[in-house]
Protein backbone atom coordinates (compact mmCIF):
# COMPACT_ATOMS: atom_id res chain seq x y z
CA UNK A 1 0.00 0.00 0.00
CA UNK A 2 1.16 3.66 -0.76
CA UNK A 3 0.04 6.56 1.05
CA UNK A 4 0.61 10.15 0.26
CA UNK A 5 0.61 13.09 2.28
CA UNK A 6 -0.03 16.45 0.93
CA UNK A 7 0.50 19.63 2.45
CA UNK A 8 -2.43 22.40 1.33
CA UNK A 9 -0.23 24.78 -0.91
CA UNK A 10 0.91 28.05 0.34
CA UNK A 11 -1.65 29.29 3.07
CA UNK A 12 -3.91 32.79 3.49
CA UNK A 13 -4.21 31.96 7.29
CA UNK A 14 -6.44 34.83 7.72
CA UNK A 15 -9.35 33.44 5.65
CA UNK A 16 -8.48 29.74 5.75
CA UNK A 17 -7.82 29.43 2.10
CA UNK A 18 -5.10 30.47 -0.15
CA UNK A 19 -3.01 32.78 -1.07
CA UNK A 20 -2.35 33.79 -5.24
CA UNK A 21 0.97 31.59 -5.19
CA UNK A 22 -1.01 28.94 -3.17
CA UNK A 23 -3.54 28.64 -5.94
CA UNK A 24 -0.41 28.24 -8.68
CA UNK A 25 0.79 25.70 -6.65
CA UNK A 26 -2.39 23.96 -6.18
CA UNK A 27 -2.73 23.71 -9.56
CA UNK A 28 0.45 22.26 -10.36
CA UNK A 29 0.15 19.54 -7.64
CA UNK A 30 -2.70 18.84 -9.57
CA UNK A 31 -1.03 18.42 -12.95
CA UNK A 32 1.47 16.23 -11.28
CA UNK A 33 -1.33 13.66 -9.29
CA UNK A 34 -3.44 12.90 -12.33
CA UNK A 35 -0.82 10.62 -13.38
CA UNK A 36 -1.20 8.96 -10.05
CA UNK A 37 -3.40 5.68 -9.97
CA UNK A 38 -5.20 7.09 -6.41
CA UNK A 39 -7.85 4.50 -4.95
CA UNK A 40 -8.97 7.37 -2.49
CA UNK A 41 -9.54 10.57 -1.21
CA UNK A 42 -9.35 12.09 2.36
CA UNK A 43 -9.19 15.79 2.86
CA UNK A 44 -9.01 17.98 6.20
CA UNK A 45 -12.15 20.03 6.56
CA UNK A 46 -9.89 23.18 6.77
CA UNK A 47 -10.38 25.35 4.10
CA UNK A 48 -6.82 25.33 2.81
CA UNK A 49 -6.10 21.83 2.29
CA UNK A 50 -9.63 21.44 0.75
CA UNK A 51 -9.10 24.17 -1.99
CA UNK A 52 -5.46 22.28 -2.96
CA UNK A 53 -7.04 19.32 -3.11
CA UNK A 54 -10.40 20.93 -5.01
CA UNK A 55 -7.87 21.23 -8.02
CA UNK A 56 -6.99 17.61 -8.51
CA UNK A 57 -10.50 16.25 -7.47
CA UNK A 58 -11.81 18.21 -10.21
CA UNK A 59 -9.61 17.72 -13.02
CA UNK A 60 -9.99 14.11 -12.34
CA UNK A 61 -13.69 13.87 -11.76
CA UNK A 62 -13.41 12.53 -8.01
CA UNK A 63 -14.23 13.53 -4.39
CA UNK A 64 -12.63 12.94 -1.19
CA UNK A 65 -14.16 12.27 2.13
CA UNK A 66 -13.40 14.48 4.84
CA UNK A 67 -12.26 13.12 8.17
CA UNK A 68 -12.11 15.91 11.02
CA UNK A 69 -9.00 14.71 12.70
CA UNK A 70 -7.02 15.65 9.88
CA UNK A 71 -7.60 18.93 10.97
CA UNK A 72 -4.15 20.03 11.72
CA UNK A 73 -2.69 18.45 15.20
CA UNK A 74 -4.25 21.02 17.32
CA UNK A 75 -2.46 19.83 20.51
CA UNK A 76 -0.50 23.31 22.53
CA UNK A 77 1.04 24.13 25.31
CA UNK A 78 2.79 27.46 27.13
CA UNK A 79 6.18 28.09 26.21
CA UNK A 80 7.62 27.55 29.88
CA UNK A 81 9.68 30.82 29.19
CA UNK A 82 7.64 33.10 27.82
CA UNK A 83 4.16 31.15 28.99
CA UNK A 84 2.84 31.90 25.30
CA UNK A 85 0.81 29.03 24.01
CA UNK A 86 2.63 27.13 21.23
CA UNK A 87 2.70 24.39 18.68
CA UNK A 88 4.69 21.49 19.61
CA UNK A 89 7.06 22.07 17.15
CA UNK A 90 7.26 26.05 17.73
CA UNK A 91 9.16 25.06 20.87
CA UNK A 92 12.71 26.14 20.98
CA UNK A 93 15.43 23.42 20.49
CA UNK A 94 16.77 24.04 24.02
CA UNK A 95 13.54 23.25 25.52
CA UNK A 96 12.04 20.18 24.15
CA UNK A 97 15.60 18.09 23.82
CA UNK A 98 15.48 18.08 27.97
CA UNK A 99 12.05 16.70 27.98
CA UNK A 100 12.62 13.06 29.24
CA UNK A 101 11.08 10.28 27.01
CA UNK A 102 11.46 12.70 24.24
CA UNK A 103 12.18 10.01 21.67
CA UNK A 104 9.88 7.23 23.11
CA UNK A 105 6.87 6.49 20.75
CA UNK A 106 4.66 5.72 23.22
CA UNK A 107 5.72 8.36 25.80
CA UNK A 108 7.15 11.20 24.64
CA UNK A 109 4.36 13.55 25.77
CA UNK A 110 4.68 12.81 29.73
CA UNK A 111 6.54 15.62 30.31
CA UNK A 112 5.62 19.04 32.43
CA UNK A 113 5.31 20.95 29.49
CA UNK A 114 2.99 19.06 27.26
CA UNK A 115 1.41 18.18 30.56
CA UNK A 116 -0.47 21.61 31.09
CA UNK A 117 -1.61 21.65 27.50
CA UNK A 118 -3.99 19.45 25.43
CA UNK A 119 -1.31 17.70 23.11
CA UNK A 120 -1.79 13.99 24.73
CA UNK A 121 -5.91 14.15 23.93
CA UNK A 122 -5.09 15.20 20.53
CA UNK A 123 -2.29 12.60 20.63
CA UNK A 124 -4.89 10.22 21.78
CA UNK A 125 -7.29 11.60 18.71
CA UNK A 126 -4.73 11.23 15.97
CA UNK A 127 -3.92 7.73 17.02
CA UNK A 128 -7.82 6.80 16.89
CA UNK A 129 -8.09 7.76 13.35
CA UNK A 130 -5.26 6.42 11.78
CA UNK A 131 -6.36 3.11 13.60
CA UNK A 132 -10.06 3.56 12.03
CA UNK A 133 -8.74 4.50 8.58
CA UNK A 134 -6.07 1.71 8.57
CA UNK A 135 -8.55 -0.79 9.43
CA UNK A 136 -10.46 -0.29 6.08
CA UNK A 137 -7.63 -1.28 4.21
CA UNK A 138 -7.16 -4.63 6.93
CA UNK A 139 -4.14 -3.16 8.48
CA UNK A 140 -4.04 -3.22 12.70
CA UNK A 141 -1.45 -1.83 14.40
CA UNK A 142 0.59 -4.90 16.71
CA UNK A 143 3.58 -3.05 18.91
CA UNK A 144 6.06 -1.34 16.55
CA UNK A 145 4.54 -2.96 13.14
CA UNK A 146 1.39 -3.42 11.58
CA UNK A 147 -0.75 -6.47 10.81
CA UNK A 148 -2.29 -6.90 7.07
CA UNK A 149 -5.05 -8.74 6.49
CA UNK A 150 -5.60 -7.45 2.71
CA UNK A 151 -2.37 -5.76 2.32
CA UNK A 152 -2.58 -4.44 -2.14
CA UNK A 153 -0.93 -2.51 -3.92
CA UNK A 154 -3.68 0.45 -3.65
CA UNK A 155 -2.40 3.96 -2.89
CA UNK A 156 -4.45 7.00 -0.92
CA UNK A 157 -3.89 10.30 -0.92
CA UNK A 158 -4.34 12.82 2.07
CA UNK A 159 -4.59 16.39 1.52
CA UNK A 160 -3.87 18.33 5.19
CA UNK A 161 -1.61 19.98 7.08
CA UNK A 162 1.99 19.73 8.06
CA UNK A 163 1.77 18.66 11.99
CA UNK A 164 -0.87 16.11 11.08
CA UNK A 165 0.83 14.13 8.67
CA UNK A 166 4.27 14.40 10.98
CA UNK A 167 2.10 12.82 13.68
CA UNK A 168 0.28 10.50 11.27
CA UNK A 169 3.99 9.17 9.73
CA UNK A 170 5.10 9.17 13.32
CA UNK A 171 2.28 6.56 14.45
CA UNK A 172 2.78 4.74 11.38
CA UNK A 173 6.53 4.17 11.86
CA UNK A 174 6.04 3.56 15.38
CA UNK A 175 8.79 6.73 16.09
CA UNK A 176 8.00 10.13 18.66
CA UNK A 177 6.46 12.78 16.53
CA UNK A 178 8.72 15.06 17.90
CA UNK A 179 11.74 13.94 16.16
CA UNK A 180 9.65 14.49 13.00
CA UNK A 181 7.95 18.12 13.66
CA UNK A 182 11.51 19.33 14.51
CA UNK A 183 13.68 17.38 11.87
CA UNK A 184 11.68 17.22 9.02
CA UNK A 185 9.64 19.90 6.61
CA UNK A 186 6.85 19.27 3.96
CA UNK A 187 6.98 22.88 2.38
CA UNK A 188 3.22 24.24 0.90
CA UNK A 189 1.85 21.57 -1.50
CA UNK A 190 4.53 18.89 -1.35
CA UNK A 191 4.36 15.55 -1.09
CA UNK A 192 5.49 12.45 1.12
CA UNK A 193 4.95 9.07 0.20
CA UNK A 194 4.98 6.06 2.57
CA UNK A 195 5.04 2.56 1.28
CA UNK A 196 4.23 -1.23 3.19
CA UNK A 197 7.34 -3.23 3.41
CA UNK A 198 5.87 -6.96 3.97
CA UNK A 199 8.91 -9.01 4.37
CA UNK A 200 6.58 -11.63 6.37
CA UNK A 201 3.32 -12.63 5.42
CA UNK A 202 0.83 -10.42 7.10
CA UNK A 203 2.99 -7.92 8.65
CA UNK A 204 4.36 -4.74 7.03
CA UNK A 205 6.60 -1.95 8.25
CA UNK A 206 6.00 1.52 6.75
CA UNK A 207 8.82 3.16 5.32
CA UNK A 208 8.87 7.02 3.62
CA UNK A 209 10.20 7.10 0.31
CA UNK A 210 10.12 10.52 -0.16
CA UNK A 211 9.65 13.48 2.60
CA UNK A 212 8.41 16.71 1.14
CA UNK A 213 9.09 16.23 -2.40
CA UNK A 214 8.09 19.76 -4.27
CA UNK A 215 9.15 18.28 -7.51
CA UNK A 216 6.21 19.97 -9.01
CA UNK A 217 7.12 23.01 -8.33
CA UNK A 218 10.58 23.17 -8.96
CA UNK A 219 10.24 21.69 -12.51
CA UNK A 220 7.84 24.34 -13.44
CA UNK A 221 10.06 27.24 -12.38
CA UNK A 222 7.79 27.81 -9.06
CA UNK A 223 9.55 29.63 -6.35
CA UNK A 224 9.08 27.33 -3.13
CA UNK A 225 6.95 28.91 -0.12
CA UNK A 226 8.78 29.78 3.31
CA UNK A 227 5.73 29.30 5.17
CA UNK A 228 6.05 27.37 8.41
CA UNK A 229 9.75 27.49 7.98
CA UNK A 230 12.16 29.22 10.46
CA UNK A 231 15.11 32.24 9.23
CA UNK A 232 17.91 30.03 8.22
CA UNK A 233 20.61 32.83 10.07
CA UNK A 234 18.85 34.38 12.99
CA UNK A 235 17.32 37.36 12.62
CA UNK A 236 15.19 37.87 16.05
CA UNK A 237 12.09 37.24 14.04
CA UNK A 238 10.21 33.74 14.42
CA UNK A 239 9.25 33.39 10.64
CA UNK A 240 9.84 33.75 7.66
CA UNK A 241 6.21 33.70 6.53
CA UNK A 242 4.92 37.25 6.56
CA UNK A 243 0.80 36.31 7.12
CA UNK A 244 2.55 34.80 10.90
CA UNK A 245 5.62 37.75 11.25
CA UNK A 246 3.97 39.64 13.68
CA UNK A 247 0.77 38.63 14.08
CA UNK A 248 1.40 35.49 15.99
CA UNK A 249 4.18 33.67 17.45
CA UNK A 250 2.56 30.26 17.31
CA UNK A 251 2.69 28.98 13.74
CA UNK A 252 0.22 27.01 12.37
CA UNK A 253 1.14 24.94 9.01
Amino acid sequence: MRILLIRHAEPDYSIDSLTPKGHVEAKLLSERLIHYQIRDFYVSPLGRARKTAEYTLQRMGRTAETLPWLAEFRGRCPDPVTGRSHLPWDLPPRIWSAFPNVLSPDHWFENSVFDQGNIREIWQETAAGADDLMARYGFRKDGPVWTASQNTMDTVALFCHFGISMAFMAYLMDVSPVVLWHRMLCLPSSVSEIVTEERMPGTVSFRAVRIGDISHLESAGEPRSTAGLFPECHTGIDSTDPAINGADTSRNP
